[in-house]
């Protein structure tokens, strides 16, 4: 009996009992991280890292059964060991380590390896069999230097503020919106926020994690205020009545899918900006061999292409279903908009 397995509601430890990021309700829920894909309502019980405790109180309800631990913190379930690690996905991300009897497998949740000073920097474990995510499992998605990325940003926003524009930029409301907060140079001008965005900054700095200034928007607040100014919004507030209201702006999205070409155009954006939060196939390659593991179980994303090319390099490869979507979920989730 394989010490994970993949089953109708989640990936199961079947020896403890417990579900990792389970899709249906179960009674006992370990979460990588807040994000709606991988932290669902309805559990009877939930464990998670103590940054992600508060972020998934706000989304699921206070009133939930909930406890979390710190990274490497050990929590032992009739012999299984359970630790979380940093995935560098957004704050509180966390990989879950699981051992018994020597055997040690991780489940990776969403990870990216580029340090974003923001979220716990990526730490590859050691393991006999690693499930990874390949959202970006295609060698077409190699991501620049963040810090490049956001120079364009600052760029564009600074052109929109001499012609009198509005500069409207999406991101999803957590994770993206406050690495964008904290990338993008403040010293511009004013950065507004959507009120699903800013209800989330209030939680992180409720924890003690400091972010740049950001205003909420206020429909009271005249619309010259808004003039010159940087607004971050989730991608479903695009094209509503909400956003005709900072006209005459540019519109630009900050994901990875900008990397393909055509995504601008058929979202009707005037600027994208690769930037994503999860591994990019460089990314994904380097986690992997880091981990020194035997076996790999890929799930959402490119994962014909990508199990084929580890088959390919000589690494024993299998393919899990699961109701993970990644980045695609992310930024079309409409329960993060108000």
């Amino acid at each position: 009996m394989a010490l994970l397995q993949f089953t109708e509601k989640g990936i199961f430890c079947e020896r403890a009992n417990v579900y990792i990021d389970p899709w249906k309700p179960v009674d006992y829920a370990i979460i990588t991280h807040a994000h709606a894909d991988h932290s669902r309502w309805g559990n009877k019980f939930y464990l998670c890292q103590h940054l992600s405790k508060p972020i998934i109180q706000h989304r699921l309800g206070s009133d939930i059964h909930i406890e979390s631990m710190e990274y490497q913190e050990q929590r032992k379930i009739n012999g299984v060991s359970f630790r979380f690690y940093p995935a560098g996905h957004i704050i509180g991300s966390a990989q879950v380590r699981v051992e018994y009897k020597g055997e040690v497998w991780v489940a990776s949740g969403d990870y990216k390896l580029e340090d974003d000073g923001f979220s716990s920097p990526f730490e590859p474990i050691k393991c006999n069999t690693f499930i990874t995510e390949c959202t970006f499992g295609l060698p077409v998605f190699q991501w620049q230097d963040q810090k490049e990325v956001f120079n364009e940003i600052n760029q564009w926003w600074k052109k929109n503020q001499d012609e009198g524009k509005v500069t409207f930029l999406t991101g999803y409301a957590l994770g993206k919106a406050q690495r964008l907060i904290q990338g993008i140079d403040p010293s511009i001008g004013k950065i507004f926020t959507h009120g699903a965005i800013e209800k989330t900054n209030e939680i992180i700095r409720n924890i003690g994690i400091k972010l740049n200034p950001t205003t909420y928007v206020n429909p009271e607040i005249n619309k010259s205020a808004y003039r010159g100014a940087l607004v971050i919004a989730p991608p479903s507030a695009l094209g509503t009545s909400w956003q005709k209201k900072f006209q005459p702006y540019e519109v630009g999205n900050a994901s990875g899918w900008m990397k393909l070409r055509g995504t601008r155009r058929r979202r009707s954006l005037d600027r994208g900006f690769v930037l994503s939060d999860h591994a990019d196939w460089d990314g994904l390659n380097s986690a992997i061999k880091a981990t020194g593991c035997e076996k790999v179980i890929v799930t959402h994303g490119y994962t014909n292409i990508f199990s084929k090319w580890l088959n390919d390099q000589g690494i024993a490869t299998q393919i899990e279903a699961t109701e993970f979507e990644g980045e695609i979920m992310a930024e079309t989730d409409k329960t993060e908009v108000e």
